[in-house]
């Protein structure tokens, strides 16, 4: 991975089926889960060191816009950057995310002159009620390697004490009975990217979103944690959204 020709560059969407659509109703919006979520692949068999070209993808909102941002990193360098602003037209509910600020995502990926090996987005992949999370939605649009990187447990279980993990380590998160998947299926891990000396610092959630593993997932996002908490190509995905509303709100 990581080398392009020509006609590889720029993401491209695969499966427009499954673009977010904000006139769908709730129970509509749910069953295109469990679609996304049968079309998602978290088998493994992926090295992290075949992802030198890593994004990151967040989001910030002013009013009824979002913005989104999308950083490239190449070898822990940033190679590109990218946003989009578009209408917000769906209210916050948990469990629908993705119908909130997917479609912000996508057209800040559409604007990449590079195509990323993986996109870590600011969001849950697997770890959902129907297992298919902003990362995962985002990832089988684009039929992209994609993991979500969460600062809240949204359902799933810790199958140990996560609270005071020391950096690095790693927690299980399985499914319980929230999640429309078997008992004890792995679903992701509460991840220690960063702590300080009282422990206090809670862990991030990492959940495969599509074409790869859970502990490829988590791998890949300590490989991209430098001095924050954050990986880097979301941390640096935050800022330059948090750059471009400043410029939206000056100019509103």
């Amino acid at each position: 991975m990581g080398d392009y020709t020509h006609e590889d560059q720029y993401m491209k969407i695969r499966r427009p089926w499954f673009r977010p659509d904000p006139e769908l109703d709730r129970g509509e919006m749910e069953e295109m889960q469990r679609e996304i979520a049968e079309e998602a692949d978290w088998s493994g068999g992926l090295e992290v060191e075949e992802f030198s070209v890593v994004a990151g993808v967040d989001q910030a909102f002013h009013g009824d816009k979002a913005v989104s941002a999308a950083v490239v990193l190449r070898d822990g360098e940033v190679v590109e950057r990218v946003d989009a602003v578009t209408e917000v037209e769906v209210p916050y509910v948990p469990g629908l995310l993705a119908y909130r600020e997917g479609a912000a995502a996508a057209a800040a990926l559409q604007r990449l002159e590079l195509t990323p090996d993986a996109v870590l987005f600011d969001g849950s992949g697997r770890i959902h009620y129907r297992q298919a999370g902003l990362a995962t939605h985002v990832g089988v649009l684009f039929d992209a390697h994609a993991v979500g990187v969460a600062k809240n447990l949204l359902c799933g279980y810790p199958v140990d004490e996560v609270d005071g993990l020391q950096e690095g380590e790693r927690v299980r998160v399985e499914a319980d009975g929230d999640v429309e998947a078997p008992a004890e299926t792995t679903l992701g891990y509460a991840f220690q990217g960063k702590q300080d000396s009282s422990g206090r610092i809670n862990p991030l959630y990492v959940s495969p979103g599509h074409r790869l593993d859970a502990e490829t997932a988590v791998s890949l996002v300590e490989s991209t944690v430098s001095a924050y908490k954050l990986p880097e190509p979301v941390r640096l995905a935050d800022e330059h959204a948090d750059d471009v509303k400043e410029e939206v709100v000056r100019d509103s």
